[in-house]
């Protein structure tokens, strides 16, 4: 029986070994590129079409379509991220998560932006100074109810 972490191990390997990009294969499944990646390392759940539709592109087992559309367990293996690049995003939100949260209340009032209703993308911008990693994030807004 196929895990999650062996379907992830499978996918980085055909991946690799056909030369494809992240891009590429959200765009042959008509997905974006954030979401195909982080359901690829068991983050998220496929919708049944989009599963089948990875495992048919990159000649995977039928058994990983099943594998594929299961609700995730999100687990962190560490609670301060080493990597360098992941880091950064830790720190990001260490430093703006409160002034965040605040422009937030102030706009829309006392609630969150949800992780689940939610958009995000990466885009590459040119800059004389040197390219810049351009992050577009959207979700609903979620307002607390008072009881």
């Amino acid at each position: 029986m196929l895990t999650k972490e062996d379907v992830t191990v499978q996918i980085i390997e055909a991946k690799k070994n056909a030369g494809l990009t992240w891009d590429s294969i959200a765009s042959s499944i008509e997905m974006s590129p954030v979401f195909t990646h982080s359901a690829c390392m068991g983050m998220n759940a496929f919708p049944a079409d989009k599963a089948a539709a990875l495992v048919k592109l990159l000649g995977l087992p039928d058994e990983a379509i099943s594998v594929l559309e299961e609700s995730p367990t999100k687990v962190w293996e560490q609670a301060v991220p080493t990597d360098p690049c992941i880091y950064r995003f830790y720190e990001i939100v260490g430093v703006y998560g409160p002034t965040l949260k605040a422009l937030i209340h102030e706009e829309f009032g006392d609630g969150i932006m949800s992780a689940i209703d939610f958009e995000m993308s990466v885009k590459r911008v040119e800059n004389p100074k040197g390219d810049r990693v351009k992050i577009e994030m959207s979700g609903k807004y979620l307002q607390y109810n008072a009881w």
